[in-house]
């Protein structure tokens, strides 16, 4: 195979497959949590993105996706969104993620008010944020909300 033939996209891809945890499997760990959720910031170096990885409630995998993608320093997140795609999956509970292009794993104001107001939300509609971890820009420190007690 011609490496030049293969598309940005393509190894995008194969490197999500190879390490992130597939649907079906329990994230563990907020270490785990962030290997996990490392491959899907892979190509983002200069925008801010939003994931969620959708459990069960076993807390298996069932998806990780990238909801929202924004500028330099901040993504827009919808509630209404985020909540409509638990209930397309059926989630129980959720991980969430997004990375500081900044290179910072320190939560700003507002990435502690979205998730306390996340958090209101999707214990009204009985779905459990697990977790929430900012990943630095091309750093292996990550944040986690749950090891702080901030969740």
């Amino acid at each position: 195979m011609n490496i030049s033939s293969v598309s940005d996209s393509e190894v995008l891809n194969e490197y999500i497959r190879r390490f992130s945890i597939p649907a079906g499997k329990a994230i563990g760990t907020s270490r785990a949590a962030a290997a996990h959720f490392r491959s899907y910031f892979a190509d983002s170096l200069k925008r801010e993105r939003f994931v969620i990885c959708f459990l069960n409630s076993q807390h298996q995998t069932l998806a990780t996706e990238i909801l929202f993608e924004g500028t330099i320093n901040t993504s827009a997140v919808y509630p209404r969104e985020v909540v409509e795609r638990i209930i397309q999956l059926g989630a129980g509970s959720v991980m969430l993620a997004h990375n500081h292009p900044s290179g910072s794993i320190t939560p700003s104001g507002s990435d502690r008010a979205l998730t306390a107001k996340l958090q209101t939300i999707l214990t009204a509609m009985d779905c459990e944020i697990l977790d929430h971890i900012i990943i630095g820009n091309g750093t292996e420190d990550f944040f986690s909300f749950s090891d702080h007690r901030l969740i």
